[in-house]
């Protein structure tokens, strides 16, 4: 069984990358990706606990981006976590989480929720790669006792359109798919069915997008042969995975529930090959 939309505490999960490999081993997965958000700082301890395992573990990433003023996220595979140009890119990434965290702590002070986002801030400054966004204040939030869990700071508090919540800036889907393929990688557009952004998948396709993943939790049927399609249609191929974070805050589906299909897999190790041979110098 194949899992490449998976988290852990190297951004918002809430498994080790160690346990997280446990767990997806216990689970019957055969292949799995690690796809923390705007960090590769997990990659090296989900490769060495998958080893003895006989797991094979796909290096990935999920990046933050910002398109019509709507957070939109780019899953990155079979990349290279010591590429320079993803490194400098990373950088910026997270100097933007930093600088959002910062005001979201302003907003929620404002609200009477005098949590120390500054202390927080502080703390994943000393991090090297550990990344911080929402999750991690809804987390301070809880410790407070300002929330009962992340689901209900996220409802009350940090969600789009809640009193705290803080527009993302930054990057574009080009902009990371450019990261993405300067680290030897490929580009694949998470869960597009809760985007609404259907109307502009074919611009995706032309900013190198490789993939749509059409495989995911909040994909019904439905939904899932709607993005098959658009990618047959677009020349794209298809990714798929649970978007495993550990906990019920995010997605219901457990490890083993949503995978990808070996065939599905093969065409888009295929497409990443055929990326390497094209950026290959002549």
């Amino acid at each position: 069984m194949i899992d490449l939309h998976l988290h852990t505490t190297a951004s918002d999960g809430r498994l080790s990358p160690a346990a997280l490999v446990v767990h997806a081993h216990a689970a019957g997965l055969t292949i799995l990706s690690v796809t923390d958000h705007d960090t590769t700082a997990g990659l090296h301890e989900t490769q060495l606990a998958a080893r003895p395992l006989g797991l094979r573990v796909v290096n990935g990433i999920e990046i933050s981006t910002v398109e019509q003023g709507r957070d939109v996220h780019v899953l990155g595979y079979f990349i290279d976590p010591g590429s320079d140009v993803l490194a400098a890119f990373l950088l910026q990434q997270h100097a933007q989480r930093l600088a959002r965290a910062a005001v979201i702590g302003d907003r929620l002070r404002e609200l009477g929720c005098d949590i120390d986002v500054a202390a927080l801030i502080a703390e994943f400054s000393r991090q090297p790669g550990k990344t911080i966004g929402r999750p991690q204040i809804a987390d301070a939030l809880v410790a407070h006792g300002s929330a009962r869990d992340r689901t209900d700071a996220f409802d009350r508090l940090l969600g789009e359109g809640r009193p705290a919540y803080v527009p993302r800036k930054g990057a574009t889907l080009a902009d990371a798919v450019a990261a993405i393929r300067g680290a030897g990688g490929i580009a694949s557009l998470a869960h597009p069915g809760l985007l609404d952004m259907d109307d502009h998948l074919e611009r995706f396709a032309g900013d190198g997008l490789a993939a749509l993943e059409a495989r995911h939790s909040d994909h019904d049927a439905q939904t899932e042969d709607r993005y098959r399609s658009i990618a047959a249609r677009l020349g794209l191929a298809v990714s798929g995975g649970s978007d495993f974070h550990g906990d019920d805050s995010h997605h219901q589906s457990g490890l083993g529930t949503v995978t990808l299909s070996a065939d599905d897999f093969a065409r888009l190790e295929l497409r990443a090959r055929a990326s390497d041979r094209a950026a290959a110098p002549r």
